[in-house]
């Protein structure tokens, strides 16, 4: 009975303090940057193609090009093929050139942006290994579809069966939190992942709720230790449900408990130049 009513009051105790409404809010703002993420990831794709497709007509006009300037050299050599072009003629080729002007610069224009948003994501991943270190195997730093991702071991960040932060990841975070400072306009999604052994303690009801709460706690130590601004970060948790290793090892579970952050640079300026290049330069 004393048992039973710890438990009543420690479930009163977190409702209190983490509100149902805030917590719906938060996965609310999950599911929307996790659309957008996937939205953008969609579009960079279809950009990608759209180059694609614009390289293989350049090769084509290139050619073209080099046809006509032939056609050109001939007439030049001979005043009576001159003096033949007709009027139209002259016309399509002018306009044939202009064609390929535009073509060309687009072409460039796409290139530079697709270039511009590689160099970003390289040079935060570069700053990031840098700054934490490449060599811990519980710290894992890549880019996956176009977004600079660290995963870092829990048992790194949180003591077992715990959402209360370690001082020992106070270090990776401040090293985090000294990039996130450099690039104001830069989103963090928090992302807590555990195995899948069934989990309740207290007021968690399960690995979804302990993931949550974990990610929670790391994005309240960056606000109030770190000063990186609430409005940048999104924490949430997805349990058990996106395992990168197999749970059936006591390896695999282990490298399933882990959180990651997601630093996403701000893509807008990176589809303004492509939409710049798609409207031949014009803004």
């Amino acid at each position: 009975m004393k048992q039973f009513t710890y438990f009543a009051l420690m479930s009163l105790l977190v409702f209190a303090c983490v509100p149902a409404k805030k917590y719906k809010a938060l996965e609310a703002q999950y599911k929307t940057l996790d659309d957008k993420n996937r939205a953008a990831d969609n579009d960079l794709s279809s950009t990608r193609t759209a180059l694609n497709y614009c390289n293989t007509e350049k090769d084509r006009l290139d050619l073209e090009i080099d046809h006509l300037k032939e056609v050109n050299r001939n007439l030049l050599n001979s005043i009576s093929e001159v003096t033949s072009l007709t009027k139209k003629e002259a016309e399509n080729m002018s306009r044939s050139l202009e064609k390929i002007k535009e073509k060309d610069l687009q072409i460039r224009t796409l290139n530079e942006a697709i270039n511009r948003k590689d160099s970003m994501t390289i040079a935060l991943v570069t700053s990031l290994k840098r700054a934490v270190g490449a060599d811990d195997k519980d710290i894992e730093i890549n880019v996956e579809k176009g977004v600079v991702m660290v995963s870092i071991s829990d048992k790194f960040l949180f003591t077992t069966g715990s959402y209360d932060v370690s001082p020992r990841a106070d270090e990776v975070l401040g090293k985090v939190a000294l990039i996130l400072q450099d690039r104001p306009t830069f989103e963090v999604l928090i992302e807590g992942h555990t195995d899948n052994v069934p989990f309740k303690r207290g007021e968690l009801i399960d690995n979804w709720d302990l993931s949550v709460k974990r990610a929670t706690a790391l994005a309240r130590k960056l606000v109030t230790k770190f000063k990186i601004a609430p409005e940048r970060l999104l924490p949430a948790g997805r349990g058990p449900y996106v395992p990168i290793a197999s749970n059936d090892t006591v390896e695999g579970k282990a490298a399933n408990r882990r959180t990651k952050i997601i630093i996403m640079p701000k893509i807008d300026e990176f589809y303004g130049l492509i939409e710049e290049g798609m409207n031949g330069g014009k803004k």
